[in-house]
């Protein structure tokens, strides 16, 4: 089953190439998603929004439009924990912080600080970890607000280029930074970032842009220029196209994978830390597709 998110009575009245911007009509995001989890060979989306142990969320208040994807740590399960239930939390959390209209919307970090502290507040322990990525859309603005911790990440595709993107957060090799919840007497012992160490960035959009926010899966497996061909497949900005272009591209990525010749990014990567390793990686793979477009109520 894949997933069919759209928000209703948006009009994508923008030409794909990026159109100039006009001060007095306010933007929105036409939005659909695909994924993979990794031990599926078809999309399939969870309850909750999540694919394997990605979670993601799409949600808008009466400013903005926010996304938002988690990718849960996986080591967990070899001590009897879920990875999926972090992740998931963690954005539903959001989602709920944001449809309540909790949030600035210029301070992305904010949703993901309230939220995990949410998490840090529950009655009953919920132990994993999780990298972060949240998108906002300030609609009479026409600005971007970013924030991102560790290795999940967002693509702002104009007139073919990339023009702005979020840097990967690293402690070391294959160890991306991450929110967590330890078990009592341990939290010293297992990997905890806060969510101020979030890479932010602020910047205007136009009509037009494409903006691509997914988990590592994706980028782990498929460098900019096979994103950006299959982007050119999105011949127009209406819903459908969308999806249909996520698809193609979270499936193309799912197939690079599995395939044992590739020199994936995520190869590349390991050879640069002198690791003799060649193939995808498999994962699970969450794709947000957005193109900015004008919004009509």
């Amino acid at each position: 089953m894949l997933s069919v998110l759209s928000y209703g009575r948006l009009v994508a009245r923008a030409v794909l190439g990026g159109l100039s911007q006009t001060d007095g009509r306010d933007y929105s995001l036409v939005t659909a998603s695909y994924g993979f989890g990794k031990d599926f060979r078809k999309g399939v989306l969870k309850k909750g929004m999540c694919y394997g142990d990605d979670a993601c969320f799409i949600a808008r208040s009466r400013a903005a439009d926010v996304l938002g994807v988690a990718d849960g740590v996986g080591g967990w399960r070899d001590y009897g924990v879920d990875p999926s239930q972090f992740s998931a939390t963690l954005m539903r959390t959001c989602e709920r912080l944001v449809k309540e209209g909790r949030f600035t919307p210029s301070h992305p970090v904010g949703i993901l600080t309230s939220g995990y502290y949410e998490l840090l507040q529950n009655k009953v322990p919920l132990l994993g970890d999780s990298t972060a990525c949240i998108v906002v859309l300030d609609r009479h603005r026409h600005r971007l607000h970013t924030c991102n911790l560790g290795d999940s990440g967002f693509l702002v595709v104009r007139a073919g280029e990339v023009v702005h993107r979020s840097d990967e957060q690293q402690h070391y090799f294959n160890t991306p930074f991450q929110l967590s919840i330890a078990p009592p007497g341990v939290e010293g012992v297992v990997l905890s970032d806060s969510p101020d160490a979030a890479d932010s960035a602020s910047f205007d959009v136009q009509l037009g842009d494409i903006i691509l926010t997914a988990t590592d899966g994706l980028f782990d497996n498929m460098p900019d220029y096979m994103i950006l061909q299959e982007l050119k497949k999105l011949k127009t900005t209406n819903y459908d196209s969308v999806l249909q272009t996520a698809e193609s591209i979270a499936k193309q990525a799912h197939d690079l994978a599995y395939d044992p010749d590739y020199m994936s990014p995520f190869a590349q990567f390991a050879c640069d830390n002198g690791l003799n390793v060649r193939g995808g990686k498999p994962d699970d793979i969450t794709v947000l597709l957005s193109i900015v477009a004008e919004y009509t109520d």
